[in-house]
C-alpha cells in the first residue's frame, strides 16, 4: 500500500477506476456504454493439493471483477481451468518463468458499462455492511503448514477459498449498494479503511457478528498468524481503534489477510435485510451484517 505512494498520478478522463483508492480493479471507458475491467493477482502454494491450488488461485483472481514437476504444473493449471470455466470465462494464453518456488495466478481482463460499477468508495453515513464468506483462510493454512490444523478445518476453508464470488455479485447487482470491496491480503480491518478513508466516514466493525471459519480465532491464539496479518496490523495501527474487551484471537482474525475472500457490501439499513435474505436464498449462506457506517469520528475503522 505504502509502495503505491511512489507512483506518479495518472490522468486520463477515459480512466474510471485508477490505482488512486486502491480498488480491486482498473476501468477504462472504451466507448460511452463499454468499459474494460482489468486486474491480476497470483501467490505462492498455500495447500497441499496441485489441483486444489489452482482452483484457490483462480477464485482469488476473478474476485477482482465480481479480486518442479510438470505432473504436478498440469493439476494446477487444470483446477485453474475448471474454476475459469466454472465461472463462465476462457483461458486465452499465459506466461512462465523458472524459479525454485511455484507460483500461480492470473490476469483477468472483462467488461462493464461505465455506469454500472461497484467502487470501493461511495459509503455513506448509517450504510450497513455485509460480509459474503467467513474469516480465517490465512490463520488456517498457517496452522496447516505446521501440522496443527484439522481436516475439518482446512476443508472448510479450501471450500470457503474455491467458492467463486459470481453468486455473492449476481445478487448484490440487483440492490442499490453503494460501496463493494472484496476481502484478500488486507484483511476485513484493512479494506474497510479502504472503504471508510475514501469516502470520508467511519465504518464500525462489531467483532461477536463476523462469520468465522472453525477454530480460526483458536489457532491464531496459539500463534499461527500470517507476516501479513502483523504487517496489516502495524500499517492500520494509528489509523483504527480496537475495544479492549476484544480477545486476541477475534482481532487475528479480522486482521488476517484472505485468500479468495468474500465480499463487503456497504448498502443504507433499510435495503440491508432485504440483500443479505436474497443472497441466502442465491447460494451465499454465509453473507451477515457485520457492521455499520458512521460520520467520520478520530479513527476510520473502529472493532467493536
Amino acid at each position: 500500500m505504502q509502495v503505491l505512494h511512489s507512483l506518479p498520478k495518472f490522468k486520463n478522463p477515459d480512466m474510471l477506476v485508477g490505482t488512486e483508492t486502491g480498488d480491486d480493479a482498473g476501468v477504462y471507458r472504451l466507448r460511452p456504454d463499454l468499459a474494460i475491467v482489468n486486474t491480476v493477482d497470483f501467490f505462492t502454494p498455500i495447500v497441499d493439493d496441485p489441483y486444489i491450488f489452482g482452483q484457490i488461485s483462480a477464485a482469488n483472481s476473478l474476485s477482482d471483477v465480481y479480486a518442479m514437476d510438470i505432473e504436478i504444473l498440469g493439476e494446477i493449471l487444470r483446477g485453474g481451468a475448471d474454476k475459469v470455466i466454472e465461472s463462465g470465462a476462457v483461458v486465452i494464453g499465459g506466461h512462465s518463468i523458472i524459479d525454485e518456488e511455484i507460483k500461480f495466478g492470473m490476469a483477468v481482463t472483462g467488461v462493464i458499462h461505465p455506469d454500472k460499477i461497484f467502487r470501493n468508495v461511495g459509503v455513506q453515513e448509517g450504510d450497513v455492511l455485509i460480509l459474503t464468506k467467513p474469516l480465517g483462510t490465512g490463520i488456517i493454512t498457517t496452522a496447516l503448514k505446521k501440522g496443527k490444523a484439522s481436516e475439518e478445518s482446512v476443508n472448510e476453508a479450501v471450500k470457503s477459498m474455491t467458492t467463486l464470488n459470481a453468486a455473492a455479485s449476481l445478487v448484490a447487482r440487483k440492490h442499490p449498494v453503494h460501496a463493494c470491496s472484496d476481502v484478500t491480503g488486507f484483511g476485513i480491518l484493512g479494506h474497510a479503511l479502504g472503504m471508510a478513508s475514501g469516502s470520508g466516514v467511519t465504518l464500525v466493525i462489531e467483532s461477536a457478528k463476523l462469520p468465522l471459519l472453525r477454530r480460526a480465532p483458536r489457532l491464531a491464539e496459539k500463534g499461527y498468524i500470517t507476516g501479513g496479518c502483523k504487517r496489516n496490523q502495524e500499517y492500520l495501527n494509528d489509523k483504527m481503534v480496537i475495544d479492549k474487551s476484544i480477545r486476541e484471537g477475534l482481532i487475528q482474525v479480522a486482521l488476517d489477510p484472505q485468500t479468495s475472500g468474500g465480499l463487503l457490501l456497504a448498502v443504507a439499513k433499510r435495503h440491508a435485510a432485504k440483500l443479505v435474505d436474497d443472497l441466502h436464498a442465491g447460494g451465499v449462506p454465509h453473507a451477515t451484517e457485520v457492521g455499520y457506517a458512521t460520520s467520520l469520528q478520530k479513527s476510520w475503522v473502529r472493532l467493536v
